[in-house]
């Protein structure tokens, strides 16, 4: 014949005790009710969830059996029932019919120990320990005293249970141990813990009470101080405040802005000077003042004089700087920054960064570089939010406030080589800031309020189009294809041996190196697009003739043969051909 089960929240039961409890789920009064009406015992099982369960995996496999001693009915229809509990019980073939749970039984044998004298004296070290424990934690002694005098081991067991608030999977496990001594070892066991894990909390409660009384007490001095430096005229502090204020209202913040910085002042004026977030805020405002706001470079384009620029900077590639210059004109005929995101496109060394830093000169802007090799986290862009420690804005924000000035020139270096991991796609903050229609309210996560890009002039450079198509679409490709042997000669003889003279000491007016002698140099040393180690072999005899000459630039004629000599000596002496004097054309 199957049982009844009541199913019970947070209670676990010993055989011997007699349990009162109060039953307002109209499922469980129905269950109670079947149960006196058939004759027959009542399972109390404890249930995993909060809600009545609704299948038998919402029960423990274990629990208590019992008689129904009284069953008392409420003018509100909820019941006091009183159960006494007599036998551990493994319930199996559990069905449900109307929310009423049934099942079959077997009987968890129990020990005879109960009354051992090691039984006992692993109850009394238990009760130790928990007024030991008492110290730390609010736990009523007088009850659990009583319980000892005047109660058997099962109501000892359960309210330390309830005392000690121990999970029910611990208490289950305590209730089928058959051994009532092996009862008390796991309890024993259990409560160690939570005494072990008290003093250690109240060892930081102790810690951190003593830190709060002492920034309590340095926080009344740092008042009292203020206090004695008002009166003496000298409250710097207060004069800062009142300081920055006055920035806040006198700055070309928009109207919302301003509001922002405004309200934010207000809780900092209102914060202890002890305060953390004091001084987090305070930093926040800083760098909101430090933004151009309404700050621009105000140079008139002249197309003569960009051209002028980039070919003294940069020899060939015609068709390169004509885009550019047609670009520029655009700029200077509708005085914005309208039409395409420009993005070189060349292998390393020939000329993309350097061209973008000529652009920058023509147009009189400032000039801002920002490496995207190896960026993989959104937040580089978009910057941190204040909750963070070490929290700041993204490197966007960060180089208008660098720049001083809000249409600079920025370059976004290698956006072919940029990551992708968990921590965000910095692409898509990346997309936005390319959109002209997206970008006039480019919101920074640090500094929460919208920032007008649309002046700013974005370049990008890339050794591939190993890029998404949604960030090509966003720009325009500009091809730089690698310089050809007269090219390279050509910009060797007006930019590489000067920078390499200037790198190494020498004087250029000591240098005599022919056309044939650079050609040698290319062909026998070099191969590659750009002229980057082309600089670096230059380099390379400038810096061996000066080890021979000790440490004089004497006027010398790097004949082919010398060439060969200085970098077979140089190459013996266990250097890589590749090393050297890096400068970007």
């Amino acid at each position: 014949m199957k049982e009844f089960i009541l199913p019970c929240r947070d209670l676990v039961v010993h055989p011997g005790m007699t349990v009162p409890i109060y039953i307002d789920n109209l499922v469980s009064i129905a269950c109670i009710e079947s149960a006196v009406a058939a004759h027959q015992n009542v399972i109390l099982a404890p249930q995993h969830g909060t809600a009545y369960p609704s299948a038998p995996g919402d029960l423990y496999e274990y629990g208590t059996i019992g008689e129904i001693a009284q069953v008392l009915r409420m003018p509100d229809g909820s019941l006091h029932t009183v159960i006494r509990t007599t036998m551990v019980v493994r319930m199996k073939n559990i069905s449900v019919d109307n929310g009423i749970f049934t099942s079959d039984v077997d009987i968890v044998p129990m020990g005879d120990d109960i009354a051992d004298e090691r039984t006992i004296l692993m109850r009394d070290k238990i009760f130790e320990m928990v007024q030991a424990m008492s110290l730390f934690r609010k736990l009523k002694m007088d009850k659990l005293r009583s319980v000892i005098q005047n109660y058997p081991m099962p109501a000892f067991i359960d309210s330390m249970l309830q005392t000690a608030e121990i999970d029910t999977d611990v208490a289950i496990q305590i209730l089928i141990t058959p051994s009532w001594y092996d009862k008390m070892v796991m309890l024993f066991e259990k409560i160690r813990v939570i005494y072990e894990t008290s003093k250690v909390e109240d060892s930081i409660n102790r810690r951190i009470s003593m830190q709060m009384e002492q920034g309590r007490r340095d926080a009344i001095l740092q008042e009292k101080m203020r206090a004695i430096q008002k009166e003496m005229g000298e409250d710097d502090e207060e004069s800062d405040t009142v300081n920055m204020r006055k920035k806040i209202e006198k700055s070309a913040m928009p109207s919302d802005v301003k509001d922002k910085a405004v309200s934010e002042w207000k809780r900092m004026r209102n914060m202890s000077p002890m305060s953390n977030e004091g001084g987090l805020i305070k930093t926040y405002l800083d760098e909101l003042l430090a933004m151009p706001w309404g700050k621009s470079d105000k140079s008139e384009i002249d197309l003569n004089v960009a051209r002028k620029i980039l070919d003294s900077e940069h020899s060939g590639m015609r068709a390169v700087k004509e885009r550019i210059l047609e670009h520029i004109a655009v700029m200077k005929k509708t005085g914005s920054n309208k039409g395409s995101i420009l993005c070189f496109v060349g292998a390393p060394g020939v000329g993309k960064t350097s061209l973008c830093k000529s652009i920058a000169a023509a147009l009189g802007r400032k000039y801002h570089r920002i490496s995207l090799g190896g960026v993989s986290d959104e937040a580089h862009f978009r910057g941190h939010r204040k909750t963070y420690i070490g929290s700041q804005p993204g490197r966007i924000m960060d180089a208008l406030k660098r720049a001083k000035s809000n249409n600079p020139v920025i370059v976004l270096d290698e956006i072919d080589k940029m990551g992708r991991d968990w921590r965000g796609d910095p692409e898509s903050a990346l997309l936005e800031v390319l959109d002209p229609e997206q970008n006039r309210a480019f919101r920074d996560h640090y500094l929460e309020v919208d920032f007008d890009l649309s002046n700013v002039l974005f370049i990008a450079t890339a050794n591939s189009l190993n890029m998404s198509g949604a960030l090509k679409d966003r720009m325009e490709i500009i091809e730089i294809p690698g310089y050809s042997e007269d090219d390279k000669v050509q910009i060797a003889r007006e930019h590489l041996i000067a920078r390499a003279a200037a790198d190494t000491g020498w004087n250029p007016d000591n240098i005599t190196i022919s056309d044939d002698a650079i050609r040698h140099i290319i062909q026998k040393y070099t191969a590659e697009s750009g002229v980057r180690q082309l600089q670096r072999e230059i380099a390379a005899i400038l810096r061996r003739q000066l080890l021979e000459n000790d440490g004089n630039d004497t006027p010398t004629e790097f004949t082919i043969q010398k060439i060969d000599d200085l970098l077979s000596l140089q190459q013996s002496a266990g250097f890589s051909k590749r090393i050297g004097f890096g400068v970007g054309i």
